[in-house]
């Protein structure tokens, strides 16, 4: 490692928040201000560590008697020998010293959308919440036509949206320094369209050819849209991260989906979330072929039979309990 030197003050994330040459060996680095780097850092002491080259050539932290000292990969160190990938922990901050013969990765294409910033995406997003609003509404409304449903609604689902994308604008400029709120925002009211759309069309499925599952199992499939909708969110955070976010949102989907089903059995006794098919459209659009109605007493005839037998066996225990207690 060959002068100058860069001391970089680093997000949590990874990223770059501040960038300082040095020019020679050694480089003091603390709060105090005869440092060649001085730290904004309660937690870090006046005169907190000295890097100098070691007997092999390479670079060392050496902490000066700190209260904290060196923290790598969660571990305190008295003396760390560092690179210029070396990322190591001085009270609050995270820091990595890189020399000016550093190799830098070669230039990636850009395939970022740059009018895809600011107001646009945030517009584009407020209108589909709104829209989305509008049409659920719509599909909901059996009583007669009120403009103060379709407002109320509407400025729920805004609401909802705006504190939604507010909750990640602020990890965004938390981690990242930047705010991204209409990006957030149109992620959001994406993720909530495909939601409704995801929904109706599995209601519609489910109705068209006579499969319930489709409609009794729809909170994993939510789950999932929501967990997509995290991963872009994560991404427009940290975009170099990718592979990891999408780790952790297949794992949040599997966990979600898992703690769904067991809430459902614990409840109800089955997986399923409701034990019928709950929406139903015009006849017209169902499509299979329609059960006599002799199946369908029968079908009833079973049923009745089944709750009957589970009411007189709970009588019965019932029963025995009180005798038990006369006893």
């Amino acid at each position: 490692m060959k002068a100058p030197f860069y001391v970089e003050v680093l997000t949590r994330s990874g990223e770059v928040r501040h960038r300082q040459r040095v020019d020679a060996l050694p480089i003091r680095i603390g709060q105090g201000y005869d440092n060649d780097y001085i730290l904004d850092d309660p937690h870090t002491s006046a005169h907190h560590v000295v890097i100098d080259r070691n007997e092999a050539g390479g670079l060392d932290v050496l902490d000066l008697g700190s209260r904290n000292g060196v923290v790598h990969k969660g571990k305190r160190s008295e003396r760390l020998t560092i690179d210029g990938n070396t990322v190591f922990r001085l009270g609050h901050t995270n820091l990595r010293v890189r020399s000016a013969d550093f190799s830098v990765a070669d230039e990636m294409r850009d395939t970022t959308f740059h009018r895809w910033e600011g107001w646009p995406p945030a517009l584009a997003g407020l209108v589909l919440l709104a829209l989305l609003s509008l049409e659920t509404t719509w599909l909901t409304d059996t009583d007669k036509t009120e403009t103060v449903r379709y407002v109320t609604a509407m400025v729920g689902m805004l609401v909802a949206g705006l504190v939604w994308s507010g909750g990640w604008t602020l990890a965004n400029r938390i981690f990242a320094g930047q705010t991204r709120f209409g990006r957030h925002l149109f992620i959001a009211a994406s993720g909530m369209v495909v939601i409704e759309v995801v929904s109706l069309l599995l209601s519609l499925a489910g109705y068209a050819f006579s499969l319930e599952t489709l409609t009794r199992f729809g909170g994993p499939v939510m789950i999932a849209i929501t967990a997509g909708m995290v991963f872009f969110h994560l991404v427009t955070i940290s975009p170099n991260n990718g592979r990891r976010y999408a780790i952790i949102s297949v794992l949040l989907m599997l966990l979600g989906s898992a703690l769904t089903l067991t809430f459902n059995y614990q409840n109800r006794g089955m997986l399923a979330e409701e034990p019928y098919m709950s929406e139903l459209f015009a006849p017209s659009l169902h499509l299979t072929a329609d059960h006599p109605i002799d199946e369908f007493l029968a079908e009833a005839g079973k049923l009745k039979a089944g709750i009957d037998e589970e009411r007189s066996r709970v009588l019965s225990d019932e029963g025995e309990s009180e005798d038990d207690e006369f006893d």
